[in-house]
């Protein structure tokens, strides 16, 4: 769908707020039994520092195709924690993660074409994959949409939109997406405000299929 018009009189300069780094391990738990011990087992290694560890659980796991473990061990990789920093592989792990339907991975791996980290930059990429983790419910990916809808990164800027994505990501607690709104704000109209808001709540009624 193509971008919403700006209504005349609008501010054309959108503060650009800090990109959020990629987070550390999700921490989901795999809904398979299977699984279960060895992901929550590598996952409080990792937590508490020991990567060796976590390496030795999360890498048979992801080789079978548990997603939660594509995305810690493409975690570990991206961050080069226990093993040598390797964006390629980072990519290879997150990427399958992704393709199993995980929005952590989804999100992560958006991040990666966002920031061009050790891959051409892409917005067009970093979008598609937000926007996927984004209508699974990933908070930190509607940031990052609003992000780019609000700055016009890889889209024509659409304050609407942006408005939209941080709106949803702040009900669910993102704090960086409710001091983005307060930014934003001051930068609409109250009707557009009000559209924005009954978007948003378009958006989550349809179950992210009617978000734009």
């Amino acid at each position: 769908m193509a971008a919403s018009p700006m209504e005349a009189g609008m501010h054309t300069h959108i503060a650009r707020v800090p990109m959020i780094a990629m987070l550390a391990l999700s921490f989901h738990i795999s809904s398979s039994v299977v699984y279960a011990g060895p992901l929550e087992d590598g996952q409080a290694a990792y937590e508490r520092g020991d990567y060796a560890t976590a390496l030795q659980q999360f890498r048979p796991l992801a080789e079978q195709g548990n997603a939660s473990a594509q995305n810690d061990l493409g975690w570990m990789y991206s961050q080069g924690n226990g093993v040598n920093q390797d964006f390629k592989e980072a990519m290879k792990w997150y990427r399958l993660a992704a393709e199993h339907g995980s929005a952590r991975a989804q999100y992560n791996l958006g991040v990666m074409y966002h920031q061009g980290s050790g891959i051409p930059k892409n917005l067009q990429e970093a979008m598609k994959l937000y926007r996927m983790a984004a209508t699974q419910g990933d908070a930190q990916a509607q940031y990052n949409l609003g992000f780019m809808y609000a700055n016009g990164e890889g889209v024509p800027k659409d304050v609407l939109r942006g408005y939209m994505w941080w709106n949803i990501a702040a009900e669910q607690g993102n704090a960086t997406a409710w001091a983005s709104l307060d930014g934003i704000s001051h930068m609409m109209t109250k009707q557009q405000v009000a559209n924005a808001k009954a978007m948003a709540q378009t958006c989550k009624a349809s179950n992210y299929k009617q978000c734009g």
